[in-house]
């Protein structure tokens, strides 16, 4: 006989399970969310600010490299963040698919076009510091191709959402790249250490500290928070209008529009 007790008493771990999918739903992420998306712009923009003009004027030279290190500014921190959302888009997309959860397809979405800027931003500002560094706007080295190889499978993913964007398997495509390119990730970071290659190590690592000196790394610091808080920002912002346009029909979002003077 199957045990009525264990049924009708749900254990903790049940209960808060059941508890966490009452919040992921479209509304109770529009609902939760859409506040953040105005304290996580301005933190950006001051951490940006502060490190941009830290970075630009006041971090002394390199030694080996001039000022044309500067670059690093920007080009870690749009490097770090492309590996980070298509690492959160592979993760989005074994939630879609393993447990249905439709606003993460949607955070998913949102994200494939952010991460592809980044991606495409981290090629370009890595070959204009590669000139004077190497000689050389390009070579097939083994970090700089599955790079460029994450940006074709961010394309890949845009095109798969686009594809199926009117039909019942919307997203699962793009969910499966997604967990599939993610074999990726781990050959663009360790790839400096695996074959013998052009591009320098990590500039940060838990382990060791800083490779350059404090009035250097501090404002990179900045940089890659301020960078990781306004891409937290878009990708709310993306993922409230993707859901405003699919549950357009729904009761909540006539509300919402017409206390809002939205469209």
């Amino acid at each position: 006989m199957p045990n009525l007790k264990n049924v009708s008493n749900p254990s903790l771990w049940q209960r808060m399970w059941q508890g966490f999918l009452t919040t992921v739903g479209t509304k109770q992420f529009f609902a939760i969310f859409s506040p953040w998306v105005k304290w996580l712009s301005i933190l950006a923009i001051i951490c940006l600010t502060i490190g941009s003009i830290w970075g630009l004027a006041f971090a002394p030279p390199d030694y080996l490299q001039g000022n044309s290190y500067r670059i690093i500014f920007i080009h870690v921190p749009s490097a770090s963040l492309a590996l980070s959302i298509y690492m959160a888009m592979a993760v989005l997309g074994v939630i879609y698919l393993v447990w249905k959860i439709k606003t993460a397809n949607l955070v998913a979405q949102a994200l494939a076009p952010l991460g592809f800027l980044l991606c495409i931003i981290s090629l370009l500002t890595g070959s204009i510091w590669a000139k004077p560094t190497w000689g050389t706007y390009w070579v097939w080295d083994a970090r700089l191709t599955s790079m460029l190889i994450l940006a074709f499978l961010y394309a890949g993913v845009m095109a798969l959402f686009a594809a199926f964007e009117h039909t019942s398997n919307r997203g699962k495509a793009a969910a499966i790249l997604s967990i599939v390119g993610a074999v990726n990730l781990p050959i663009i970071k360790y790839s400096v250490n695996w074959w013998n290659t052009l591009h320098q190590g990590a500039t940060f690592t838990l382990t060791e500290a800083p490779k350059m000196s404090a009035d250097m790394w501090m404002p990179l610091l900045l940089m890659m928070i301020g960078s990781y808080l306004l891409a937290a920002a878009l990708a709310i912002y993306r993922t409230n209008t993707l859901i405003l346009q699919r549950d357009q029909a729904k009761a909540w979002v006539n509300e919402y529009i017409r206390r809002h003077k939205v469209g």
